[in-house]
């Protein structure tokens, strides 16, 4: 019996098509001397080809792509419609099909190790690396309608476990780890893929920031305005086991949801047993505000850092202390793009000059930290449209009570 699967979900030939040819033309426009690109990182491979393996992409410029793989060329033959794929050995035996690279290559200079840039070159010589990152960047930044389906199915199911599913689930005395782990049942059961995808070197994340009061500004290495106590100091990113929910405090739920590699992000808070403070209500309903405010302008031709910019100059310095995170720990943007990756291009902050396109998603998260409470504000991932900011993520305005 061969390794032949059957209903194996595959994206269209002319989806990977039409990205190669964008991505052919976004460095044509940057580097039009360049004569190869290759990929090596696995979300990568993924959106070019269909498939996530050991392997590596081969894109020319003049010739048509080949994608080498050590494992597993079968399964890659039952999911991918790429046209070229071959089994490799080896970088060795690759090499001895390829031949002579030119002395100039392009890489993904944010994800190859330098040991594996060394084992490459072994077989590959060549002098000069330059970068990819920008125009794989912005040739995934922009959907299609394909990209846009499943992202849009994600959005549903966010929608439906945050803001149905979840008061449900509250219950006095539970711990932050436990409700992790009831909220990552019930998003699998309702399609999510189970795990969050991030850009970011080095980070694990297999739900997201899961807190009860002050643990949502409490410090971390995440590059969000968020904090949460963790598990452990080896495990930053989960549910404190000691943690435990009491009536008065807020709920804060920043996690990403996903359908066949595609993300959405989204931020619920909760006031479990009791209204919070009315300056707090108030605090929290400005971040909603915000958020609107930063939809109605996600519209193509506007840039992110004219976006970041007017919003924050509109905002009083009593507000801007601990807006966007908390004491030290704020950051300098108010959104991010996000796609087969929870933190994509582009990022609504200064520098980001070129203009919005129809088709990109930005999660807009506009939040503030409140000591002895914790974090306020909400998220929504929003589609860019001639109209404005579509929210696809649901309509609540967060602080729900239970």
């Amino acid at each position: 019996m061969g390794y032949y699967r059957k209903m194996v979900k595959k994206v269209p030939k002319d989806e990977l098509l039409s990205r190669m040819r964008r991505f052919k033309a976004n460095m044509d426009k940057c580097h039009p001397e360049r004569q190869l690109v290759i990929i090596f990182s696995k979300v990568n491979q993924y959106y070019f080809t269909g498939t996530m393996q050991d392997g590596m992409l081969f894109i020319y410029r003049d010739k048509e792509a080949v994608y080498f793989i050590r494992r597993s060329y079968e399964r890659a033959l039952d999911e991918s419609c790429f046209p070229v794929i071959k089994p490799m050995e080896s970088y060795r035996t690759a090499a001895a099909e390829t031949g002579k690279i030119p002395d100039c290559v392009h890489l993904e200079t944010e994800a190859v190790t330098i040991g594996l840039l060394n084992r490459f070159r072994k077989y590959f010589p060549f002098d000069e690396v330059l970068s990819a990152d920008l125009q794989i960047a912005m040739t995934r930044a922009v959907k299609s309608e394909y990209e846009i389906s499943l992202m849009e199915k994600s959005g549903r199911i966010h929608q439906k476990v945050l803001e149905e599913r979840v008061p449900l689930i509250l219950k006095e005395g539970m711990s932050e780890a436990e409700l992790a782990m009831q909220l990552y049942s019930v998003m699998i059961e309702e399609g999510h893929h189970g795990i969050s995808r991030f850009g970011m070197y080095d980070t694990d994340m297999l739900l997201g920031n899961i807190c009860f009061g002050e643990s949502s500004i409490y410090p971390t290495f995440f590059n969000g305005p968020g904090g949460n106590y963790g598990m452990s100091p080896a495990v930053p990113s989960f549910g404190s086991r000691e943690n435990k929910l009491k009536k008065g405090d807020l709920v804060f739920i920043d996690v990403g949801c996903g359908v066949d590699g595609y993300h959405t992000d989204k931020t619920m808070t909760y006031m479990f047993g009791g209204k919070l403070p009315e300056e707090v209500i108030e605090i929290h309903n400005k971040c909603v505000d915000i958020q609107d405010r930063i939809a109605d302008m996600l519209k193509p031709g506007i840039s992110p850092s004219f976006i970041y910019r007017k919003i924050l100059n509109s905002l009083s310095p009593d507000f801007l202390q601990n807006f966007m995170g908390y004491k030290s720990l704020r950051v300098k943007f108010l959104g991010h793009g996000i796609g087969l990756n929870i933190d994509e291009y582009p990022v609504i902050a200064e520098n980001f000059e070129e203009p919005l396109e129809n088709g990109m998603f930005i999660a807009v998260e506009p939040k503030k930290g409140i000591a002895d409470i914790g974090m306020v504000g909400i998220e929504n991932t929003f589609l860019v449209t001639p109209e404005g900011g579509k929210c696809i993520t649901g309509a609540s305005k967060g602080l729900i009570q239970v």
